[in-house]
């Protein structure tokens, strides 16, 4: 009896994974399906398939989208805004991990309560100090997107440092090391765990970003979210470039995921022991 409870258990798991798994995918496939058909198909049946494959969508919807133009901006902000992030982070995260002290302390808090400001309290000041400062560029934008995810990033270093024993730093500064070298060469290459979570974290929201970029930048200068949005302005009414659109524009994360996603779950794993 207890054998066929625990059956009936699982099933009802497989079923209910199932039901979750086909809610989760059904946007996936409105998208695409409808990205192959004219617009006349769109307005006469939505869920089934194309009558006829049409691939000039796409080839419209790349060039309309300026994709290359686009792809390249993000892919720009995105990778030296992580670097910059995981640099200074990890850097702090050391530095007040290893300080014991009132002010070290104290700093450490600000950084934490900083994780609980909600942008839209700072959004209006912050982009009038960066317009007075001629800074409503891609170089402001990274400089945003730094202060903005240092806080969480910190918080993550400095917890990973306490399981690195103080031994390795004293070993490495009798050999002659400064506390740079130390860092550089000992330290942070012991933090790569933590080093792809924190990438990981600081990729999905900066990638996906709209609200910044387009209180920042220009539409010549728009990363992919924010030409999308241009994008589906001017497609309203034509679902069909529309949503080639938006196909194109989630093949770059598929890629990305697909060559790095070996990377990603051992970084994770490994973070999450320490």
């Amino acid at each position: 009896m207890k054998k066929n409870n625990e059956k009936r258990n699982l099933l009802s798991i497989e079923i209910l994974g199932l039901l979750l798994g086909l809610i989760w995918i059904a946007p996936f496939y409105l998208m695409i399906v409808n990205a192959f058909k004219s617009k006349r198909d769109i307005f006469s049946g939505v869920l089934g398939f194309p009558e006829e494959i049409v691939f000039a969508n796409f080839v419209e919807a790349f060039i309309d989208l300026e994709f290359l133009k686009s792809l390249f901006n993000s892919v720009l902000i995105t990778g030296l805004s992580i670097a910059i992030i995981i640099l200074f982070s990890s850097m702090a995260g050391y530095a007040l991990a290893r300080n014991k002290s009132k002010l070290s302390g104290i700093i450490f808090f600000i950084f934490v309560a900083a994780m609980l400001i909600p942008f839209q309290s700072v959004m209006i000041p912050l982009v009038s100090i960066f317009g007075q400062a001629d800074m409503l560029n891609a170089g402001g934008l990274i400089f945003m997107y730094l202060g903005f995810g240092c806080s969480l990033s910190i918080f993550l270093y400095h917890g990973a440092m306490t399981g690195i024993s103080k031994s390795m730093d004293e070993a490495a500064i009798i050999d002659g090391a400064n506390r740079f070298q130390t860092f550089w060469y000992i330290i942070f290459p012991l933090l790569k765990p933590i080093s792809v979570t924190v990438g990981i974290l600081n990729v999905i929201w900066i990638w996906n970003d709209y609200l910044l970029p387009s209180l920042v930048l220009s539409e010549s200068n728009a990363t992919i979210p924010l030409k999308m949005f241009y994008f589906f302005g001017q497609y309203t009414k034509q679902w069909h470039l529309a949503l080639a659109g938006l196909t194109i524009a989630i093949i770059p994360v598929i890629v990305g995921y697909f060559f790095a996603q070996k990377q990603i779950i051992n970084g994770v794993s490994e973070g999450a022991v320490k």
